[in-house]
């Protein structure tokens, strides 16, 4: 996905003025990785904040691929009853090096046990609604934020390409 799609692709979810709030390096080891699912989190409203996995190695069952709950970032009253950490409806994703999750932070999602120790290497990407921007700035140390964030991005600037 080049870069000009993953900000199309935050800019429809977000669907306002955002910025590029952070990024992170992760690689679980061999026995590690696994976390419960959980959210992220919108900040003031539902998708005011974007995550995507740019994944720099192949990823599925045998590294500890992410788990998703497909939709369960807008839940129903019934589904939003189930506790969070049910995973009878969660998959587990799989791709190639180079491809990119782009998702609302308040999917559950979660990373899994990397069982082989095989490389799952990644990088966390968040972008966030303009409005956000003072509140992230004032955490930004706490969360080892040592980039500039002061770009910013329209919604509509770039396409999505279509199959």
């Amino acid at each position: 996905m080049p870069a000009a799609q993953l900000l199309a692709a935050a800019g429809v979810l977000i669907g306002e003025r955002f910025f590029l709030s952070q990024v992170e390096g992760r690689e679980p080891v061999g026995g590690g990785g696994y976390q419960r699912l959980h959210r992220d989190l919108s900040k003031q409203r539902p998708g005011d904040t974007v995550g995507a996995l740019a994944f720099l190695d192949d990823f599925g069952p045998e590294n500890g691929a992410t788990r998703l709950v497909p939709a369960s970032h807008r839940p129903s009253a019934q589904e939003a009853a189930r506790s969070e950490h049910d995973e009878s409806l969660a998959i587990q994703i799989s791709g190639q090096a180079g491809d990119i999750l782009v998702f609302d932070v308040d999917l559950l999602h979660a990373a899994s046990l990397n069982p082989s120790g095989a490389h799952r290497r990644s990088l966390l990407i968040n972008y966030a609604a303009e409005v956000l921007y003072d509140a992230l700035q004032q955490t930004a140390a706490l969360r080892q934020v040592r980039m500039d964030t002061s770009a910013r991005f329209e919604p509509g600037d770039f396409v999505l390409a279509t199959a």
